[in-house]
């Protein structure tokens, strides 16, 4: 059966933890090598993995492009509107064509349907690499960078501070099947769908107050106020006055709490310049590890 990875909530909680082992012990086996060496196992090898970008991306690009390299593959890159894609090709009629010419996809789309639409059709593995829905290979990297720092993220509390966007939607979904409380404060009119906080069900709490869902917490977790495709730019930075991460904000958290954004940032805006550049914050370390835990949900992917 094909093993595609398009939602957290999918998969079994066996499942996902495996694959964050595999991204610790991968990181592990390569440390002090050149970006461009092999991995021992090559699980890619004489592989490769089309990548589809609908929206603007860097770490997602260079992430998945180096980890299939390093898994001993090879990756062929298009943006939508350079396929016919953009010309109104059914999405369907895509993946049946590709699948018989690589061996994974991953998409970068605006639409979440799009990509269930192509999975359904791929006869080969088909991986999100963000919807309008979810993004489920940052929050992987997100876990493996707390776990580094902090140890196994079981029992740990972690606040969420900002929009109820895809990347909150991905948190949420890992919260039970990872076994970590997610606080998650945001306005209410930018709160997360009902849908996905049915899917974190106890593990999750939801508050409109930023201190509130800070307080004690081992990770302060914040993204950009304004998604890719978000047209009510002044609407938002009125309803989001007051969940600036700041150092008073952090204050309130864990003596030894962690600061994760998935970049870029807006800085001024959802986080300032002295928590983002400070002690506590780990984002470089964040977005290094989408390299290892994107190389970690591709070997699962093609070892099925």
């Amino acid at each position: 059966m094909t093993r595609h990875f398009l939602d957290i909530h999918r998969l079994e909680a066996a499942a996902l933890r495996g694959i964050l082992d595999d991204a610790h012990a991968r990181k592990a086996a390569r440390k002090g090598w050149p970006m461009g060496r092999v991995d021992a196992d090559a699980p890619a090898r004489d592989h490769v993995l089309a990548m589809i970008f609908e929206k603007n991306s860097t770490r997602t690009r260079f992430s998945f492009d180096a980890a299939i390299r390093q898994l001993g593959g090879a990756s062929i890159i298009a943006n939508a509107g350079d396929m016919q894609l953009g010309r109104g090709e059914p999405v369907e009629d895509t993946a049946r064509v590709l699948s018989r010419m690589v061996d994974a996809v991953m998409i970068r789309a605006n639409s979440h349907e799009d990509v269930e639409r192509f999975a359904r059709v791929s006869t080969v593995p088909v991986i999100n690499g963000l919807t309008d829905r979810s993004h489920p290979c940052q929050i992987l990297a997100d876990l493996q960078t707390i776990e580094e720092h902090r140890g196994p993220v079981v029992g740990k509390t972690i606040a969420w501070v900002g929009d109820g966007n895809n990347v909150c939607a991905s948190f949420i979904h890992a919260a039970p099947k990872f076994g970590f409380t997610l606080n998650v404060a945001c306005p209410a009119e930018y709160h997360p769908d009902l849908f996905d906080l049915q899917k974190g069900g106890a593990a999750v709490h939801l508050t409109g107050d930023p201190r509130e869902a800070v307080i004690g917490a081992d990770v302060v977790v914040t993204d950009t106020w304004v998604s890719m495709g978000d047209q009510d730019y002044e609407d938002r930075l009125e309803a989001f006055e007051g969940y600036t991460v700041d150092d008073a904000l952090m204050e309130l958290a864990a003596p030894d709490a962690l600061f994760l954004h998935c970049l870029p940032a807006h800085r001024g805006e959802e986080v300032t310049d002295a928590v983002i550049d400070g002690p506590r914050s780990v984002v470089w370390d964040e977005a290094e590890n989408r390299i290892h835990a994107q190389k970690a949900v591709l070997a699962w992917c093609l070892a099925g």
